[in-house]
């Protein structure tokens, strides 16, 4: 609405931006309407609570999205009239100094807030972050989902004992990072854990805390690791995570195949697997084949490779050996804009047997492209 006014008024004249503002939100906020959804943009600096009706259209709002890059006052405003909002989104695309007030007070006069997702792709300064600690930790018995993009300041997440979803990751911005924050908290009904350039002690320790109920895990380490930090996780995961679903490892590794044919036999419930090696120059990928073609539980089919370093006799032999298995879908994420045709080809002979169900090729990773490559 804000570019569309900002549009009109260049040919109307300047003077009658105001009166064109009343006027349009007259026609969508009033007593006679009720919204359960809000996104407001970056730049807005209307006080939509007070015009007529906004209480009555507004009171029954569940879902809020918003640029940091907004008048506080509006949300001080809305803090007066939305108190059932469940789900809170905000995004924080610039280093511009925000006051913060608003937004603790938003968040602190909810009834039932369910999820709160934040994206920071810049980091606000530690006193920020500690304070909207402490307004979500008010809600720690509703919260069910809930991403960071901060390093925690406290231990806050041990409150969260009915997460169900959590996302942390950590901004390039960050130099410290205090892994006890996430050492002998209790995540008990944790399903889905996403990590992204955390340490991996701390993502050690995160996954130490679940009871088992983990089905879905993508972890993107913050830097290459070593044989033993790759121990330490894949270990981390098939003692505490036997029911995963999903799994998904991204970092520069040479893959311990003892430990990940132990991930394997461990975790028997394993459906779909991704393996992300951001620089696979002297990755084993024929020693992962071959353990996958060995000892994957029966329910695993769908896999989703990235790797520009396939080497065509290691897939064949990979094919040969899934032969009487599941027949698989297959994802490969391939970093160059020419496919190897001879790749496509072998692909096709094997999907022509039944051994893959589906496959396709992909530059980026921009989601699933298909129906049948969704992974939940």
């Amino acid at each position: 609405m804000n570019n569309f006014i900002t549009e009109t008024t260049h040919r109307l004249g300047e003077s009658n931006a105001p009166i064109l503002r009343n006027e349009l939100f007259k026609l969508f906020i009033n007593k006679n309407t009720k919204f359960i959804q809000l996104t407001i943009t970056e730049y807005f600096d209307y006080q939509v609570h007070l015009i007529p009706g906004a209480e009555c259209c507004l009171s029954g709002l569940e879902i809020f999205y918003y640029n940091s890059k907004i008048d506080p006052n509006v949300l001080v405003g809305l803090a007066k009239i939305c108190k059932s909002i469940k789900k809170i989104e905000i995004n924080f695309d610039s280093y511009e100094n925000t006051d913060s007030h608003g937004i603790f007070k938003l968040i602190e006069v909810q009834k039932n807030l369910n999820e709160f997702y934040l994206t920071d792709a810049f980091n606000r300064l530690e006193p920020f972050y500690k304070y909207l600690e402490e307004s979500l930790i008010k809600h720690a018995d509703t919260i069910q989902y809930l991403k960071i993009d901060w390093s925690p300041n406290t231990r806050f997440l041990s409150y969260f004992v009915n997460l169900v979803y959590l996302e942390i990751e950590k901004s390039f911005f960050i130099k410290k990072y205090n892994p006890n924050n996430l050492k002998n908290i209790l995540l008990p009904i944790l399903k889905i854990l996403k990590i992204n350039r955390v340490p991996l002690i701390a993502t050690v320790n995160l996954i130490e805390s679940t009871t088992g109920n983990l089905s879905e895990i993508s972890i993107h380490c913050d830097k290459a690791l070593r044989d033993v930090g790759c121990k330490m996780l894949i270990q981390a995961i098939y003692q505490n995570c036997p029911n995963i679903r999903y799994l998904k490892l991204s970092f520069d590794i040479k893959l311990l195949i003892p430990e990940f044919k132990n991930l394997l036999i461990n975790c028997q419930f394993l459906i779909g697997l991704i393996i992300h090696v951001r620089n696979d120059y002297n990755f084993r990928w024929n020693k992962l084949f071959q353990i996958l073609a060995k000892s994957s539980p029966i329910s695993l089919f769908k896999f989703k490779f990235y790797s520009k370093e396939f080497k065509l006799k290691d897939l064949k032999l990979f094919f040969d050996n899934w032969k009487n298995r599941r027949a698989m879908l297959l994802k490969i994420i391939y970093p160059s804009f020419k496919v190897d045709q001879q790749l496509v080809s072998l692909i096709e002979q094997y999907k022509a047997k039944g051994i893959i169900e589906n496959y396709i090729f992909s530059i980026i990773d921009c989601g699933d492209d298909y129906e049948n490559f969704k992974w939940i």
